[in-house]
């Protein structure tokens, strides 16, 4: 992590917070501070329902600096009139204490500056005080008024000590390692190419519609963009969730994604939504089911703890629908076409951790269990069905505890936030930096972050302003992109036309790699075979490093040349393959 903004600043210019204390007597009190920012909650105003104290009706809360702490109640604010020295990425944080409820619950409380509401921030109980960080902004040099707990607030809170210091930014520099060690060339090549734009470009998507929506018109949203802007998104959005075991049916969205990928040169994201049985309890295993009997919501017949029991029915119908996608992964892969896999999505749903906010069954039983479910998803297939195409992204969302929902570095290669107007925050055409930089955070950096859905698109100079450089936007199908009430179609094609927007005619051409037409793999000796000849050239190599073509010796496209490729080789010559990993 790096400061981008020098602290030598803070020499030359204050910050001028006007403070009064709401006690019996006011006593204003006005005084000047330097970068960073650091004052006890007491020195600031006050608005009714914030008190200056030192227990709550008889309760002690120790550890607090100062003379006491703000005791908010239900409608207490704190306010700061900060100075701002520059435009530039701020940071708001307090010391405080939510001491409702059991640990590990949370309550809203808002902050605006300059009376526009910034968002909800939902403060957990941690049993004790905690730092907690209220995001990013971008503000502009002047007076700039900050109030904490603005009307929506849910109070009930203790602040000790409220901070202000320019924002500590992200490198945002990171590795092209998957999380799969196995994964296919073409995969690597794509994944490579995601790191290098991270962090200096977004890069342009867009959902299409599933099951023959629009009239069987799957182009429209992509025509629509075209027509006002004349560019085309790189990254198509799918979905998976017609081939299912239940009313399953062909749509070609398979082969969609291939024609996106092999013809056009795009890029290929597919969520999945996976339905059960309505009816779980009455369902047979392998019925079919017409689709209104069919649900992705949390249904109480369907317990989702059962999927990581292997001797129950639960566990028996995922296997079969896991089986339906890894057919179509399968076809893909043999395909060369690899896919940004966005499985159970937004898991989390509305702020919880035992499944009670769940839009979707795979996070009803709350986020230990779903956390296993992904690790289940991603063992199934890739040591399964073989499967090593795909670039793993996770929803998470920015609440209190929704780190609760992160499977893990392990088992995560891109980091997902949905974002909608009043879900749950109303974002317009900011670059919604606080989410993105949050989630940066949470992963330490390690983990590209993407706003995988999204209605408003932000705008871009927001996002240049902000450095919240979303990997890309993928708005949803339908009115999301079409109508003005989501995106006016003239910042649209600003957008799209931006230096900073890659679009699919920017995508390179070599974005999932190839090998040399005229080179064969396993062919050291260069005379247009693989044969024991070359087997004995390689053997050579790695006990004498005797000279070699490490081109054609890499034949399972790892990027490295050892015993693993001597074993390709073996087999091939014994005819237990057909084909090297690279082929």
């Amino acid at each position: 992590m790096k400061k981008i903004f020098g602290r030598v600043l803070s020499l030359l210019t204050g910050v001028a917070l006007g403070c009064t204390i709401l006690t019996t007597v006011p006593a204003p009190v006005q005084a000047a501070y330097s970068l960073p920012v650091n004052v006890e909650a007491e020195a600031c105003s006050l608005g009714n329902g914030a008190t200056v104290a030192t227990n709550v009706y008889g309760t002690e809360y120790p550890g607090y600096s100062g003379d006491g702490f703000v005791w908010a109640s239900n409608s207490g604010t704190i306010t700061l009139e900060v100075t701002v020295p520059t435009n530039a990425m701020y940071e708001l944080s307090t010391r405080c204490w939510m001491y409702l409820g059991n640990q590990g619950d949370s309550r809203l409380q808002v902050v605006s500056i300059n009376g526009v509401p910034q968002g909800n921030f939902y403060i957990p109980n941690k049993g004790g005080w905690m730092d907690y960080s209220f995001g990013f902004f971008y503000l502009e040099a002047g007076t700039t008024k900050i109030e904490i707990g603005s009307s929506g607030s849910w109070g009930f809170i203790l602040y000790d000590k409220i901070s202000f210091d320019y924002a500590d930014m992200p490198d945002l520099n990171i590795e092209p390692t998957l999380c799969d060690p196995k994964a296919t060339l073409e995969t690597k090549s794509l994944m490579k190419y995601l790191t290098s734009v991270y962090g200096n470009h977004v890069i342009s998507g867009q959902q299409e519609i599933y099951g023959s929506g629009n009239d069987g018109d799957y182009e429209l949203e992509f025509n629509y963009i075209y027509d006002k802007t004349g560019k085309y998104p790189a990254i198509r959005g799918f979905d998976l969730m017609n081939y299912n075991p239940l009313y399953g049916w062909e749509d070609g969205t398979t082969e969609r994604m291939i024609q996106w990928v092999k013809e056009k040169g795009g890029i290929a994201t597919a969520c999945w939504h996976i339905n059960v049985p309505a009816d779980f309890t009455s369902y047979k295993l392998g019925d079919k089911l017409d689709w209104t009997k069919c649900t992705y919501k949390p249904t109480s017949s369907f317990n989702t703890a059962n999927c990581l029991d292997k001797t129950t029915k639960e566990y028996a119908y995922l296997m079969l629908a896991i089986d339906e996608m890894a057919k179509q992964l399968l076809i893909l892969q043999d395909a060369k076409v690899p896919v940004l896999l966005r499985p159970f999505h937004e898991a989390e749903g509305n702020n919880n951790t035992d499944g009670s906010g769940a839009w979707f069954w795979w996070g009803s039983a709350g986020s230990d269990v779903y956390k296993e479910l992904w690790k289940l998803l991603y063992t199934t297939l890739t040591e399964k069905y073989g499967i090593h195409n795909v670039i793993w992204e996770v929803n998470l969302y920015t609440y209190a505890n929704s780190l609760e929902w992160y499977p893990g570095d392990k088992y995560v290669d891109i980091v997902a936030y949905d974002k909608y107007e009043g879900s749950p925050y109303t974002w317009k055409t900011s670059a919604a930096s606080t989410a993105f930089l949050t989630l940066v955070n949470d992963t330490n950096d390690t983990k590209m972050v993407a706003m995988t859905e999204n209605d408003v698109i932000p705008d871009i100079q927001n996002i240049v302003n902000e450095g919240a450089w979303w990997l890309y936007f993928c708005p949803w199908y339908g009115d999301f992109i079409t109508s003005s009430r989501y995106n006016d179609p003239v910042l649209l094609n600003t957008i799209y036309n931006s230096e900073y927007v890659v679009t699919l005619d920017e995508l390179p051409k070599d974005i999932y790699g190839s090998a040399p037409s005229d080179e064969v793999a396993g062919d050291l000796n260069s005379d247009g075979n693989f044969d024991a000849i070359d087997f004995g050239l390689l053997k050579s190599y790695l006990l004498l490093n005797t000279p070699i073509n490490l081109t054609t010796a890499d034949v399972d496209g790892n990027g490295q040349v050892n015993a693993l490729d001597f074993s390709y080789m073996k087999q091939k010559l014994l005819g237990k393959i057909d084909k090297f990993p690279i082929e």
